[in-house]
């Protein structure tokens, strides 16, 4: 009887280390991919010491492997094939994937007018096509207009899904930032997700932009008088994510933004299964724009 119980004991020391090697090789550590927001680079771009076609190279020589594009920097040529042609041979030579790119200044998709909000659906679609062209998975929009939550909302969801439906055929996703106005509400925007129900409409959740309300009345650039919670907002619109930007300001001693606490909201990312591209979005005032990447792509790995 006693051999019987130590051959039975033995056998269950040895199922139970199995079992524990199972455990290790079933949470592997998540991959992190980082690319670079352009917006990054706004000052040295607006100030002309860098064009966009430049962009990928720069990309890579601080240690990126994508980039997100931002639509002002290269307005005119979303229908020039050979530009887009040049682009793609840039971001071929430096070995880095296009991504992204961010839409602004083409009109409102949650205009109350229809043919106004028809004119912005019809606006963005040739940032749809050049997406396409350069091998992006998404575009991403602002869900901005005017009137109340609910009359917002409800128009929003009427310009996104036009615009979706078009972006479906090239296959190109639609993504939302929480990005002013009642797009900074996250239980807004996903509802608003929830309401268009569409495989290729999601979210662009950015660490940041919570402010809801400013001084005047204005969507930029004044104080903020009313900002929401930016950890449940992110957790709330994380499930329709199709990339994340990790906003950045100024940094202290540690190297730790002294506005968001990174390893909270790097946490939330990893416990929604997110595993897209992480884009760094530098937009201090402290440190040069190099120095500010650096640092907020230093305290990503950190992090992670």
């Amino acid at each position: 009887m006693k051999q019987w119980i130590f051959i039975i004991s033995l056998v269950s020391m040895a199922m139970a280390g199995c079992k524990n090697d199972a455990a290790k090789t079933e949470a592997p550590k998540a991959e992190l991919k980082l690319s670079l927001a352009e917006w990054s680079l706004h000052k040295t771009l607006f100030d002309g010491k860098m064009v966009n076609m430049q962009f990928a190279a720069k990309a890579k020589e601080l240690g990126f492997t994508g980039i997100e594009y931002v639509n002002q920097f290269f307005k005119d040529k979303a229908e020039n094939t050979a530009y887009l042609d040049s682009l793609n041979a840039a971001a071929k030579a430096a070995g880095i994937t296009q991504v992204l790119i961010m839409i602004d200044g083409e009109g409102y998709l949650g205009e109350a007018d229809s043919v106004r909000r028809d004119s912005a659906v019809n606006a963005h679609k040739k940032w749809v096509t050049a997406a396409k062209h350069l091998g992006c998975h998404s575009i991403r929009v602002n869900a901005h207009g005017e009137g109340t939550a609910e009359e917002v909302s409800a128009n929003v969801v009427k310009g996104l899904t036009a615009l979706s439906q078009f972006a479906a055929q090239h296959g190109i996703n639609v993504i939302v930032e929480n990005h002013g106005g009642y797009s900074s509400n996250g239980a807004w925007l996903a509802d608003v997700m929830k309401k268009v129900n569409l495989p290729n409409c999601g979210t662009l959740p950015d660490f940041g932009n919570f402010c809801l309300k400013r001084e005047g009345g204005v969507m930029w650039g004044a104080p903020c008088t009313e900002e929401y919670d930016r950890y449940k907002g992110i957790e709330e619109i994380l499930p329709f994510a199709k990339g994340v930007s990790a906003k950045s300001y100024d940094f202290d001693a540690e190297g730790n933004d002294t506005k968001i606490d990174y390893k909270k909201m790097l946490d939330l990312v990893k416990a929604s299964g997110y595993s897209g591209f992480i884009g760094v979005e530098y937009e201090g005032e402290k440190d040069s724009e190099i120095d500010g990447i650096k640092k907020t792509k230093a305290l990503i790995e950190k992090n992670w």
